[in-house]
């Protein structure tokens, strides 16, 4: 368990309390998170943006855990392993929970949560054949879109909201068309690899 796997494992544990306070139903214990009218006709529960900074915390974690294990040469299966699962874990969790509390499109969450199904499953048979699908830039520029895109809905779409303007949305649908381009790009990658010969 060394530094960078360390970093990895926060992040899984910052994910499961995200989940925890997004469905945890504090009502019915009798707690309530305070809410704040902002320029007359924005609410503000104070949940979301809880929960909003411990993901951009999550998300840091992200790319600190990549830089350390890459320069340090602390690289391992597990760390690899463990650092797709958290990923996956922050971000596909978060957006379930967002659309299912009508906060964002459940198209946009369908077509993400898909695409990553759909390469997971590509990567995992090529890695069963002895090779390696490499990350491409288009799959972290769509990775960063829908952090800070989840980040901005978390926020209420502040400070864009007062003008105003769906920025929270549009990053969103831009991430999942990113996402499905990103999908095509991994599997004729790995097309030769899932040829039978």
């Amino acid at each position: 368990m060394n530094k960078a796997n360390k970093i990895t494992i926060s992040r899984i544990i910052l994910s499961l309390i995200i989940i925890t306070i997004l469905l945890f139903p504090f009502d019915e214990v009798g707690l309530e998170f305070p809410t704040y009218i902002l320029n007359g006709n924005i609410v503000i529960d104070l949940k979301y943006i809880i929960v909003g900074i411990l993901f951009i915390i999550a998300s840091l974690t992200d790319f600190f855990d990549g830089y350390i294990a890459r320069k340090y040469n602390m690289v391992t299966d597990f760390g690899k392993m463990v650092d797709a699962i958290s990923d996956k874990l922050l971000t596909n969790s978060v957006l379930i929970i967002l659309a299912c509390d009508g906060k964002i499109s459940t198209i946009v969450t369908v077509i993400i949560v898909m695409r990553d199904i759909i390469v997971d499953s590509i990567k995992m048979v090529v890695g069963n054949k002895g090779a390696a699908v490499a990350a491409i830039k288009i799959a972290k520029v769509k990775t960063a879109t829908l952090m800070t895109g989840i980040v901005l809905t978390l926020f209420y779409n502040l400070p864009f909201e007062l003008i105003p303007l769906r920025v929270s949305d549009f990053l969103l649908a831009l991430a999942a068309v990113l996402s499905i381009i990103s999908g095509i790009k991994y599997y004729m990658m790995a097309k030769p690899y899932l040829q039978d010969k």
